[in-house]
């Protein structure tokens, strides 16, 4: 029984399940195959755990700079953008957060290599200046709109040189998961680029509502959401991130 599908379709948990179903009652024949057991598949390394976290706190200890950095470098890496704005909606990393240790990132990111991606080359050379050149354009969106100042910010940053660009999403995500960095969830699409003409009907990130002025997303829809919704959420989210480094 041949199963067809749509181009592009976004399949929900349901959907999946439905055409999991129609391959059995099709009647294909599995029988070369194991049973199916999941911990067969399940990889585990305190190792690696170990390597990641050996990193990360190579990653805390490393200069913050100026955003972008004053001069420009070589290599990939993983980053993090700091906010010390002592006004405004942001007013609390300034005078809380980030008032005498800037430890509490806005955001995290890393940057590789397109050979590193495709399995080609994790040479110096591939990677160029890929990490300088996204703290460049970080700077630029946080320059463009109207409700920020690029002076409030700043970074900190590791290069991985050669295999070690590999380490970069796994050293992100126990960032991300360590600091809980606003504009990594609660106000999503600081990272995002500019989607294309042709696609500029989808609807504008939540980080472009609250701070206007990319002109590439000021022409997209605002949908389902508000900026008093989002401020509310942002409030909420840093009055709980005083809350919870006060109690430890």
């Amino acid at each position: 029984m041949p199963l067809t599908g749509e181009t592009g379709r976004h399949y929900t948990t349901r959907t999946l399940r439905t055409f999991v179903s129609e391959i059995w009652e099709a009647e294909m024949d599995f029988s070369g195959f194991q049973p199916f057991d999941r911990e067969d598949h399940v990889y585990r390394s305190d190792a690696f755990v170990e390597m990641v976290k050996d990193a990360v706190q190579f990653f805390y200890k490393t200069p913050v700079a100026q955003l972008p950095p004053p001069l420009p470098f070589d290599g990939c890496g993983v980053y993090a953008i700091y906010c010390t704005a002592r006004e405004g909606i942001y007013s609390i990393y300034g005078t809380e957060l980030n008032r005498f240790k800037i430890n509490v990132p806005i955001y995290v990111g890393s940057a590789i290599s397109a050979g590193a991606r495709q399995a080609r080359s994790f040479g110096a050379a591939d990677a160029g200046r890929q990490l300088y050149n996204r703290l460049v354009q970080h700077s630029r969106s946080i320059f463009c709109v109207r409700n920020l100042a690029l002076g409030d910010f700043c970074c900190r940053f590791m290069i991985l040189d050669g295999q070690t660009q590999t380490m970069a999403t796994a050293i992100e995500s126990m960032l991300i998961s360590l600091d809980s960095p606003l504009w990594n969830g609660i106000v999503d699409g600081f990272g995002n680029h500019n989607p294309g003409k042709n696609r500029m009907d989808g609807d504008r990130p939540a980080w472009d509502v609250l701070h206007p002025g990319r002109p590439w997303a000021d022409g997209m829809p605002i949908r389902g959401m508000t900026v008093a919704g989002i401020r509310k959420r942002v409030t909420d989210y840093l009055y709980g991130k005083v809350n919870r480094r006060d109690h430890v």
